[in-house]
């Protein structure tokens, strides 16, 4: 077995029908909840290989599994670093996570792996982990396998979909209810979290600047486009309202594929690898970004969203004793983490010229509200 090799090496069964080829959906997807959730079938973890007797001697146990004989089926969830790992005796789910991926380094992949798996713990230390507020369980890790951190598998419809459902089958309703389901858990998180410190924007300054040269390079924007962000940058900087609130832990990776719904107010958190301590609005920030661009590429309508994003925040801000004044803080202070992630999401090859130029344009159209 090849120490590089991500399943760690499983017998792979190719499905040759063409009628699966380009469609998005493969043999073995399934629904849940009313959401696809894509599963390719890969094989059987064969026992010779190394991760085999990891799960199953080492993982299983921890959540109280113990067959008498153990044969893991294969999916891969997010091409070469997820997968889902289904015991076929006891039915148990696991999610094995890679951070040896192509070209990583090893020691810096072991490094990830680490801060992950204590990121994870860390949060449901704080009681993030039952109902409502779930932060998906870590159940171990091992740098000699690819640098794997394995987690308990958590059902549940992702924000992404519940978007799209949104946007294309008029299921508002059940938008709006998850965003609230959100709001709570991430004012929980953050509420929990803060450490008494004031924020340091000059940090988001750097991570915008790098966003900014993203941009340049991959020519999105140039040399005009590029002045005006650094102007633009700079007038936020000398808000004072971008220093004075205090920092609280956030997720970091606040995307809508990151966080699963279950009924009522359940919410689980995935994907903590870059967890930190920022301003709030950072979460919030890309939560109301995210929206805005699902909006926009769907319908072109550049205020779309604004009742979606209205609503977390107003959410958001009913758990704190002066809900007015939560709220004028916070939509004081998110235009800069909603261009920014308007920004961050145009540098990516995937998004067509088109609506990386219209969220340039809508980023900035924002961040002049400084």
């Amino acid at each position: 077995m090849q120490k590089d090799n991500k399943l760690s090496n499983p017998e792979i069964e190719a499905y040759p029908h063409s009628s699966w080829v380009g469609s998005g959906i493969y043999p073995g997807d399934e629904w849940t909840e009313g959401c696809l959730v894509p599963k390719l079938y890969r094989g059987h973890l064969p026992a010779r290989d190394p991760l085999h007797p990891f799960l199953q001697h080492h993982i299983l146990p921890r959540l109280g599994v113990a067959p008498a004989r153990v044969d893991f089926r294969v999916f891969s969830l997010k091409g070469s670093k997820v997968y889902l790992y289904e015991e076929k005796y006891s039915q148990t789910r696991l999610v094995g996570k890679f951070f040896v991926n192509g070209g990583s380094h090893n020691e810096y992949a072991t490094e990830h792996m680490q801060r992950e798996f204590a990121n994870l713990e860390r949060l449901r230390g704080y009681g993030l982990d039952g109902y409502p507020h779930h932060v998906v369980r870590p159940l171990g890790v091992n740098a000699s396998l690819n640098s794997i951190l394995v987690e308990e598998h958590c059902g549940g419809v992702s924000l992404s979909n519940l978007i799209y459902a949104a946007i294309h089958q008029r299921q508002e309703r059940s938008l709006y209810a998850k965003l609230t389901a959100l709001a709570y858990f991430l004012a929980t998180l953050h509420n929990r979290t803060a450490n008494g410190q004031g924020v340091n924007f000059a940090e988001e300054c750097v991570y915008f600047d790098r966003m900014v040269e993203k941009l340049r390079s991959n020519q999105t924007i140039g040399a005009w486009d590029t002045d005006e962000l650094y102007w633009l940058r700079d007038r936020w900087r000398e808000q004072p309202r971008m220093w004075e609130d205090q920092q609280v832990l956030v997720h970091g990776d606040a995307t809508p594929s990151n966080f699963l719904f279950g009924d009522d107010l359940n919410v689980t958190a995935i994907d903590l690898e870059r967890m930190r301590f920022a301003d709030r609005v950072f979460d919030l920030g890309r939560i109301a970004g995210e929206l805005k661009h699902f909006y926009l590429q769907a319908t072109g309508n550049r205020h779309a969203a604004e009742p979606f994003i209205g609503h977390f925040l107003w959410e958001y801000a009913c758990h704190f004793p002066d809900r007015d004044r939560a709220f004028r803080s916070i939509t004081g202070r998110i235009a800069f983490q909603m261009g920014l992630t308007l920004m961050r999401i145009a540098r990516n090859s995937w998004i067509n010229e088109g609506h990386r130029q219209q969220l340039v344009r809508e980023a900035k159209i924002i961040l002049r509200t400084f």
